[in-house]
Formats: structure tokens, sequence, C-alpha cells
């Protein structure tokens, strides 16, 4: 038997040359019309005008949302970010694999320390292999509330879309968030009452609310589409708390891509997406020439928490004479129904119709079988805060959250990969546990005595290489809820998701190995599981979090860090000559 075990590890050790060698060559072959492109981000508060009251809001370049980058598979970005805001910043290019380049990641105190007020920073990457919409963001506090806009992906010079008809035209549609209030100040005194935070005042479609807003009709954005034509949507949810509902009245939306990877067409009247999460669908103009209007509300999965209950919208219009004629412009669009805020159902089957278009090398043998919690948490209140103004959680407690009972927390004086990469002590350890402390009903009854998490900045050690399968079990610790869980630095196959608790001996029978959807986020069900899986083979430190912004707040979170392999193909670069100081 070992003498088997010892011919299996040569050839996997084997497969991941190759595998290293094939890439190599591709890349090779790429570069001979891979393009690169330059771009500076100025990082400023500009005057923005919502829902009748001007603030102050954080911008890149003075635009809200920021400008949509477009490049092609095989294309290197160079970009600036010079910070002159009040805010330290960074930016992180949401679901951009950077092979080997983690210092480009941009998560604050995880790949880099932040652009102070004054500094400046240039984010360099080369986006190999992946295809259709992602997104930036700032991943700083609570700035990606206005700091965030479209990475584009299109194919490589030359190549069309894998649909069976070619859009026309493409249009970019982001989901957003808007306060009223500074964002900023919104979460500092969420942390100083240790309540939750204020909710948002609306929702956003490219910025603008939509119509059903005070002071928000005359900028409700217009998307144009011809009567036969087949246009593509690349739908983001940039919203920092909300899962949101999206459809367009009396249109049919085929999906065919997600998180910039290509998946089976499937026809759906609705969209659901988790912040974080990206959606590509087709929609043809085949509809009477009218206006119709593209709306977005919220899946609300958590029982009796607050939340933005408004809707956004924007105006599908049709160009064409007999429009024309009728003179649509001035009609009242078309409204279309939208589910029930708690409608898990059209989450569920919306969520488990996505398979790979691709061909797909889903691991089948498994070194890393890990089982991670997620749920929120009560701190008692400390003896030295006053209660009523600083624990305005339940019963006089504080929020907190946590992945297997670790609240985590961001160091202050190294970034993470900096203190692994100068191999600096006492900023993090490496024992962050594979399986829950105690073992217990996840979805039941919850002792309270599981609601006080420990803090620490544990992280999990991965061997180059390994293949790793993990369960995400929600639990019922405060409240179930619906948990976008994003993984930096890698995509990954859901193999499988179902409610209640993971049971490993029957649920692996519903594993898909065949066709599963490759994402960089997963919407793990409220009351249930997602189990996923990938194979470790980008050297660095690597953040996995819920894209609910309070959530990683409150300490949702915790990071892989992944061995440099063998040789320089196998090991995370240099960092760059102008990486920020803490």
């Amino acid at each position: 038997m070992e003498g088997f075990d010892n011919i299996f590890a040569s050839s996997h050790r084997l497969s991941l040359f190759f595998l290293g060698l094939l890439l190599l060559l591709a890349s090779a072959l790429s570069l001979a019309n891979a393009e690169t492109h330059n771009h500076d981000f100025v990082i400023q508060a500009t005057p923005v005008k919502r829902l009748c009251k001007t603030q102050n809001s954080i911008t890149v370049n003075g635009m809200f949302p920021g400008p949509t980058l477009e490049v092609n598979n095989g294309d290197t970005l160079v970009v600036n970010v010079v910070n002159k805001a009040q805010y330290n910043v960074t930016i992180h290019w949401h679901g951009v694999r950077q092979m080997r380049t983690g210092w480009a990641d941009g998560p604050e105190f995880v790949t880099q320390c932040p652009i102070r007020p004054g500094g400046s920073y240039t984010y360099k990457f080369t986006i190999q292999g992946q295809e259709g919409t992602l997104w930036w963001h700032a991943h700083s506090s609570w700035l990606r509330a206005t700091v965030y806009g479209a990475l584009i992906v299109h194919p490589k010079e030359g190549s069309p879309y894998p649909f069976s008809k070619q859009p026309k035209r493409e249009t970019a549609i982001l989901l957003g968030e808007w306060w009223n209030a500074n964002p900023i100040d919104v979460v500092r005194e969420a942390t100083r009452t240790g309540g939750a935070p204020n909710v948002s005042d609306a929702y956003t479609v490219n910025g603008q609310p939509g119509d059903l807003y005070n002071c928000s009709s005359q900028d409700t954005v217009l998307v144009p589409i011809d009567s036969g034509e087949t246009n593509l949507l690349r739908v983001v949810n940039s919203a920092l708390n909300q899962p949101l509902f999206f459809t367009v009245a009396n249109h049919k939306l085929t999906v065919v891509g997600a998180d910039a990877s290509y998946v089976k067409p499937f026809t759906t009247s609705v969209l659901m997406l988790g912040p974080g999460q990206t959606t590509d669908v087709l929609i043809s103009g085949d509809q009477t020439p009218s206006r119709y209007y593209m709306a977005a509300r919220a899946y609300q999965s958590a029982q009796n928490a607050p939340f933005d209950n408004t809707t956004t919208t924007a105006i599908l219009e049709y160009n064409s004479s007999a429009c024309a004629a009728k003179n649509c412009s001035s009609n009242k669009p078309i409204m279309p129904p939208l589910p029930a805020y708690n409608d898990t159902a059209t989450v569920t089957n919306f969520t488990t119709s996505f398979k790979s278009a691709d061909k797909t090398l889903v691991p089948t043998d498994i070194d890393e079988s890990l089982f991670f919690t997620i749920g929120l948490g009560l701190n008692p209140c400390p003896s030295n805060f006053n209660k009523s103004s600083q624990c305005q959680g339940p019963n006089g407690t504080r929020f907190t959250a946590s992945m297997n009972n670790v609240s985590f927390v961001l160091p202050s004086n190294f970034s993470l990969l900096q203190a692994h990469h100068q191999r600096i002590q006492g900023v993090f350890t490496t024992d962050f546990p594979a399986n829950p402390p105690r073992k217990f009903d996840y979805t039941g009854n919850v002792s309270r005595s599981l609601f006080q998490p420990v803090a620490g900045t544990k992280l999990y050690n991965l061997k180059y290489g390994s293949r790793v399968q993990i369960v995400l079990q929600d639990t019922s610790i405060v409240t179930p809820e619906n948990h976008p869980i994003h993984l930096h630095g890698y995509d990954f196959y859901i193999i499988a998701q179902g409610f209640g608790n993971y049971n490993p001996r029957t649920d692996p029978s519903k594993f898909n190995l065949v066709d599963p959807p490759l994402r960089n986020t997963v919407a793990v069900p409220v009351n249930g599981w997602a189990v996923i899986r990938f194979v470790a083979d980008n050297p660095g430190v690597w953040l996995m979090h819920c894209h609910l912004d309070v959530h990683i707040t409150w300490g949702l979170a915790t990071a892989f860090l992944v061995e440099n392999g063998a040789g320089e193909l196998q090991s995370i670069e240099s960092p760059p000559e102008d990486l920020p100081l803490c």
C-alpha cells in the first residue's frame, strides 16, 4: 500500500509539473497578441447628489461608479492609484486570479498596507484564462460603497463569444447601495455602539436610484435595445450588504456566464446575485417596442433583521420607428413582478441551475478536507464599556461573526503577505481549525455558549498543489442567513449545496463532479451548506470572507497561506518597490 501511495504522489507531482509547463507554453503563445493597458485612478472626494441631497463622496477620477476597464483574455493591466482622499484606501480586483502576483490583490492588511492620503501605488497583473465580467472595488473599511467599477474581460482578439447568437451591444449593470450619510461614518458608529449599522437609503443601477425614489426621475439609467437584436447584460452586485433580485419586465434572460466563467445557457425571468457575484445574460429585443423597467430589490433571508426594502430601476428602451411614432419616451415603463423578499425557493431554483460550459478539472482525490461553520455571534459587554451606548446588540451585547468560532482580526503594523514573505514573527498564526472546535446542531437551537467566538489572526496553511474540499455550513447562531463567501486568488467548483446540516455519509452522493460551475463567490444557502473544491496552485496569502461588508467588519473571514511550490514558476513574485508601508 505504501508503494501505491508513493506512486500516486509521484504521479500527482508529475501532473502538476506538466500542467505548469502547459500553462507556460500557453502564456508564451498568447503574448504575441496580448496588450498592456495603463490607467490612472485618482481617489478623491467629489460632490454627488442623490435623493435630493448633495454630499462629498469618495470616487475614482470624479466618477460614480468608477471607470469601466475593458481588456482581452491574456492582457496586462497597470493601474496607478493616487490617494487624494482623507481615508486610507486599497483597490481589489475582484475575481482576478492574480497568479503569483498576490501583491496586487488589494485587501487592506492582507496583501498590502493601505495607500495613505497623499500616497500612491501601482497595481500590475495579467488576466490569463478568464473571460466574462469581473469588477474592482475599494477594500478598505466601507469605501467600496462608492469606489467600484466593472472589469470586462473579452475573448482573445479575433475570437467570438461561445454563444449561439453574438450580441450586438454590451451593457454593464452595476447594482449598488446608497446612504444619505457618509458610509464610513455609518460603519464607525456601528463599531462604536456594537449594534447593527443603519441600512442603506436606496439601491442603485449604475449609480442612479431610478424614478421610484425622490429627486431621481431625470437621471434614471436608460438601456437601449433594437427590435430583433440580442444584447449582453453584464450584471454585478456591487451592494455592500444585500443580496439582490434582478429582472426585466416581459423579457426572458438567458444566463451564459458567471464570475468570468461560461455556463451552459439557461433561461430565467429573474436573477439573484449575492454581493460580489456577477452574471452575464443575453436579452433579445423580441417584445412590442416600448419602455420596460429593469428592477432590483432585496433578497432578505435573515429573519427580523432590518433591511432596505426599496426598489431600484433602470429603463430598457426600444429604438425603432414604431416606438418613435408612438412617442414611447413619454410612456410610463412596464413594471415587472419581483419575488417576495424572502423567496428562498426562487433563489434555490436559480442558483442550482448553473452548470459549467467548459471542460472541468474538478479534483477527485482530496488532500485537505475542511469543514467551516459560518455565522454571527454576540460578545458580552466589556466591564469598561457604557452598556447603553456601546453595547447595543441584543440584550446589551456587541455583534461579532466568525468562521469555525474564530472571529478574524486584521493586523495593523504589517500585511499578512509581507509578514509571511519576510518571516516576521508574531503577526499571525497558522492554527486556524480544519473543523469546528465543537460539533453541534448547526441549524437547530444552538447553545448560547457557542455565541461568543474567539478573536484571532489565524490562517490555514496549504501546501502548493493541494487538492482542497471545503464544506461551508451556515449556522443559526443569532440568525441563519444566506452568506456570499468570496475566496481571493482562486476560482472554485461548487459541487453541491443543500439545506440543514451537511451529512458526510449521504450528501456526497449529490456531488456534481461532471459540470459544476466555476465561481469565485458562492451563496451559501440560509440554514444550509455548500461544498467547493479547488487546487491550491497560487502561492500567497488569500482572504476568504463573507461579502456582506457588515459581516467582514464583525470578523466573518479567514485566510489561506499557500506555500511556494518548486522553482520560480510556482513561487510568488518579489514585492514591487512602491509597495506601501504601514
